[in-house]
């Protein structure tokens, strides 16, 4: 397992964990943004030429749709076939999450793009979402029927998941 992360208060946190002493766990402090860096730390612990798992958690609406679209091609496009991609994001519309999006864009340390559901889709390219497809994170469920239906809110974390072919 690999953990990356360029914030050096989640690092420090992290190497501090006790799971840290488990073998197999490499904690990387590397901008995403630098792949080949990144990938090249994680294959220390990794075997990037065997099927894995990429989890892009809460990390898209970071970047404008088509900066993030060719990061996770670029991140795709080195994984083994029968790896899987799971992306989530914040997904939210309406007055409130307007003002949340103005206000954090004055004060936080990152500019926070809003993005739509058909943006978040964009980002899996061509790879091919299991179903449900994108979805809210609370429901998604693989294969099941009928899923609970939660409270509505005014966000929510998408998610989605496609399998590399």
């Amino acid at each position: 397992m690999a953990y990356v992360d360029i914030d050096p208060i989640v690092l420090s946190h992290l190497r501090a964990l006790p799971a840290r002493q488990q073998a197999g766990l490499t904690i990387t402090g590397a901008d995403v943004r630098d792949v080949a860096v990144v990938l090249s730390a994680v294959s220390a612990g990794l075997d990037l030429s065997r099927s894995a798992c990429l989890m892009m958690a809460a990390l898209l609406h970071f970047f404008p749709v088509e900066t993030g679209r060719d990061l996770v091609a670029r991140y795709a496009a080195r994984l083994a076939p029968g790896s899987y991609l799971i992306l989530t994001m914040g997904l939210a519309d309406g007055p409130a999450a307007d003002k949340f999006f103005d206000l954090y864009n004055k004060k936080g340390s990152a500019p926070l793009y809003k993005h739509s559901a058909r943006d978040f889709a964009s980002f899996f390219g061509e790879l091919p979402l299991i179903p449900p497809g994108a979805g809210d994170a609370r429901t998604w469920r693989p294969g099941w029927p009928k899923v609970p239906v939660p409270p509505e809110r005014d966000a929510v974390m998408i998610v989605g998941v496609a399998r590399v072919p």
